[in-house]
């Protein structure tokens, strides 16, 4: 077993200064490097780096210099690339395809460290300096690519991304036990192929001589990229099996060959979720940086004590990521990283966020058992939370306690989002929140308030949020603090028109409400959303529905909304 670094090495140098002559691995990562368990490449290099492996990352390489890529020399098993925290191109442009004019996952913030299309770019340069060695794929980019999916900023859809880079293997979702398992393949000589959480490609031929007993072959891409009502078909079936304890392995034909998706990864226990939160990062950005890097700066005082989204909402691809299904820490393994925060020089006293995806859904989830081994729901919590999922909030408000209580720390807020429709099912926990944890402005994602279009998108009745907004109102005023709701609003979402969007705003005024942010609706591939956006249809009744597509009608709609001037967002 190797010890662990003070940084993984990202130059020659660094890996000679360690006593290596090679790297096991090499991670190569649209992001700046930041060993940090918010930081995807951090994480997957610290873990391999756990089980023994000897790995190096090469951060943000100038694909113009591709002797870049060989800054470690080459790697004994495989190059794992990822496009970054961000799929490149939702990095690079605003929901109106223009440029955006910075980057938080670069050094300065300054844009143009990664090109568009990172993942295609990237692999390209690695077989060209590396020919033969395995080259694994993931990250957001290559996860919610990994089928036929539709392209916003090309309009047309793209095959699975798998086959445009021709990598050998591709990691979706939470990418550690993956990994793990592909690089033990590889050091022992075994086949990759079968692994949970991957996809692989295979030729025609190849594909006529399997027994497909065990799989659910999806139509084909030639299928989807002519006919709506397949593309549809398609995406209610990945939704469908997208449980790992129910979900099967898929197949889709793409000219001659075939990708095979394997059933996805189980989520971590919270054995394992406390060892992946508690490997020996630095929390610190590379010492190469000069400069701030924005997204390290927004989460340098956070802490993520759970995994997973079980809301299933229509335009979020959290749940085809991350899985609907939670994961959270130990109480002893949250305390132990706070602790280690508070020995920081940056930290102040305040943890700022004790959360994750959805903050109150720590320690809740299914009940298990038969259930969950037979359960279908995309959605834990719509169109009403299931009777199996626990609603409890006791274990987070303890931890929210057990948290304030350590030595230096003066508050601890939180400031991911909650999950309103879950939350009014324990008062303690709203109250709790409200008078201890709430920094002043809290975060809720009503996303809307017409009852039409919050059925598509999948998110709770507007009166729960009326109901949720009196009671923290209420016990704000009880508890003599001035706090205020900060909405966040999504704009233009397929089946919204003009008249809807101002019903919305009509609630906001209603409410003397200004939202700080809106967000006009961006087409990330997958989700189901964003199938209604391509074909214009309601996947639960088959009736056309109406989509903003002109980004004149997408700024009008923004446009409706009170105070939407005062800082917009078109993410």
């Amino acid at each position: 077993m190797i010890e662990a670094v003070p940084f993984l090495p990202v130059t020659g140098k660094e890996m000679e200064s360690l006593g290596w002559d090679s790297c096991d691995i090499i991670l190569v990562t649209g992001d700046a490097y930041v060993d940090h368990p918010s930081f995807g490449a951090a994480v997957i290099g610290r873990y391999l780096e756990s089980m023994g492996y000897k790995v190096g990352i090469i951060p943000q390489p100038d694909i113009s210099s591709p002797e870049e890529f060989l800054r470690l020399g080459i790697p004994k098993l495989f190059v794992g690339i990822t496009s970054g925290a961000m799929d490149s191109m939702v990095n690079h442009y605003t929901s109106l395809n223009r440029l955006r004019s910075n980057d938080a996952y670069s050094e300065g913030g300054k844009p143009g460290k990664r090109p568009d299309r990172a993942l295609m770019r990237y692999v390209n340069l690695v077989q060209r300096t590396m020919p033969g060695v395995p080259i694994v794929i993931g990250g957001i980019e290559a996860s919610l690519r990994r089928l036929s999916h539709y392209d916003y900023w090309s309009d047309k859809v793209r095959k699975s991304i798998l086959l445009d880079t021709k990598a050998n293997i591709l990691v979706y979702g939470m990418g550690e036990k993956a990994t793990g398992s592909i690089a033990d393949a590889l050091s022992s000589g075994r086949d990759i192929s079968g692994i949970r959480g991957t996809a692989v490609y295979t030729s025609e031929k190849a594909f006529r001589e399997m027994d497909l007993d065990n799989y659910i072959e999806l139509p084909s891409h030639e299928e989807v990229s002519g006919n709506s009502d397949s593309f549809l078909g398609m995406t209610k079936i990945l939704e469908r099996e997208i449980s790992p304890f129910s979900g099967s392995a898929l197949v889709q034909k793409a000219d001659s060959r075939a990708v095979i998706v394997y059933p996805p990864q189980y989520p971590l226990s919270t054995d394992e979720m406390d060892s992946v939160y508690e490997l020996p990062y630095s929390r610190e950005p590379h010492p190469i940086y000069t400069e701030e890097i924005p997204s390290f700066s927004m989460i340098q005082n956070s802490i993520t004590v759970v995994r997973g989204c079980a809301g299933g909402c229509s335009f979020c691809a959290l749940g085809l990521h991350q899985g609907k299904l939670i994961s959270s820490r130990s109480r002893d393994s949250v305390l132990r990283e706070v602790k280690t925060l508070t020995c920081k020089p940056y930290f102040r006293g305040t943890v700022t966020d004790l959360g994750g995806p959805t903050a109150n859904l720590y320690g809740l989830g299914c009940t298990g058992g038969e259930i969950l081994e037979k359960c279908r729901r995309y959605s834990c919590l719509y169109p009403d939370i299931c009777e199996n999922f626990r609603t409890d909030h006791s274990p987070y408000i303890e931890l929210l306690d057990a948290v304030a209580n350590i030595s230096g720390v003066r508050n601890v807020f939180v400031s991911s989002g909650i999950r309103y429709d879950v939350a009014l099912r324990d008062r303690s926990f709203i109250e709790k929140l409200v008078r201890d944890n709430v920094s002043g402005y809290l975060k809720i994602a009503p996303e809307h308030f017409d009852p039409d279009v919050l059925k598509l998108m999948r998110k709770p009745s507007p009166d729960l949020w009326r109901r949720f907004k009196v009671l923290f109102e209420d016990i704000s005023q009880e508890a003599g603090k001035e706090q205020y709701i900060e909405p966040y609003i999504l704009v233009a979402v397929p089946g919204c028109d003009m008249k809807q969007m101002q019903r919305a705003a009509a609630e906001l005024r209603s409410q003397r409400m200004k939202p700080e942010k809106a967000q006009i609706f961006l087409p990330t591939p997958m989700t189901m959303a964003t199938a209604m956006y391509l074909t214009g249809i309601n996947p639960e009744t088959g009736e056309e529905i109406y989509v903003a597509r002109k980004p004149s009608l997408k700024k009008n709609q923004l446009a409706s909304l009170p105070g939407h001037f005062r800082r917009k967002s078109t993410r």
